[in-house]
């Protein structure tokens, strides 16, 4: 994937006119959960199960969507100014947890760019995990299937299709380096051996405000800004420093053990209902 980048940096896809992304596929790990049960604390139980709660970990859009999001502003070596998106809920049955189960996200950047964001957590529907890059000159195959070095080789083509007479350029993968997360602990060791810079902290604040401006726009139906997203004052977990297996979580649940779940358009200040 770095040596897409280097490519599209250098004007070989022309300029980027639109970008795709999909994590879409069966629910998985905690995304979706029952009422609590007996024998687990409300704090154990959230924890546990924090891919469900949007305290814990933004739920499943940041988890699931914020590697695509990041990688695509990647290659655009950019930033989006803002947002809006939609989402719903299906066939939950029994299910208690705050998420949405699919979210479509349409990100502008500010010379207009488009980055278009699909997640879904559902059985029985397509499962697509890949993402795109269009530009003046043709497309690019960003990653094949899943994030990074897992879904290599990248590709270019001269059109916007993906036929096979239409590629001009496959990524190397060389030796070593197929697996992203090998690759990361190789760079971190080799700084500091080296004693060379190396911080991520800027990259990745920014990614997560953007991957979490997404899923407010989603869960309040409103358009929502970068700077918004900077400013937002909303506390997820008050008093967390104080939190104790045993005392009362962030989000609790009502009589019925059902968590506050986004109201788009009714409930627009905050992701859902505050108590």
């Amino acid at each position: 994937m770095e040596r897409l980048f280097e490519k599209i940096q250098n004007g070989d896809l022309g300029d980027i006119l639109l970008m795709r992304g999909y994590r879409v596929g069966e629910p998985i790990a905690a995304c979706f959960c029952p009422v609590k049960p007996a024998n687990k604390t409300e704090v154990e139980y959230q924890i546990r199960n924090f891919h469900s709660f949007i305290w814990a970990s933004g739920g499943c859009y940041n988890d699931f969507n914020i590697h695509i999001i990041d990688h695509l502003c990647w290659m655009k070596n950019d930033w989006p100014v803002r947002v809006q998106t939609l989402g719903g809920r299906h066939y939950r049955g029994a299910d208690v947890d705050q998420n949405f189960d699919n979210y479509s996200s349409e990100y502008t950047f500010a010379d207009g760019t488009k980055m278009l964001i699909e997640g879904r957590c559902m059985f029985g529907c397509l499962p697509i995990y890949a993402s795109y890059a269009h530009g003046t000159k043709g497309m690019a195959i960003v990653s094949k299937n899943g994030d990074y070095g897992g879904g290599a080789p990248c590709t270019i083509y001269k059109a916007q299709d993906t036929k096979h007479d239409n590629l001009v350029w496959t990524s190397p993968i060389p030796a070593g380096e197929s697996n992203p997360y090998i690759n990361e602990w190789n760079d971190f060791v080799d700084a500091i051996r080296d004693n060379k810079p190396y911080n991520e902290v800027d990259r990745s604040i920014k990614s997560s405000v953007v991957t979490s401006m997404g899923r407010w726009a989603g869960h309040t139906g409103q358009e929502q800004t970068y700077e918004d997203m900077l400013n937002d004052t909303h506390e997820y977990a008050p008093n967390i420093d104080k939190m104790t297996l045993n005392g009362p979580a962030p989000v609790m649940p009502d009589a019925q053990g059902h968590y506050p779940i986004p109201q788009p358009g009714i409930v627009t200040k905050t992701e859902y209902p505050m108590s």
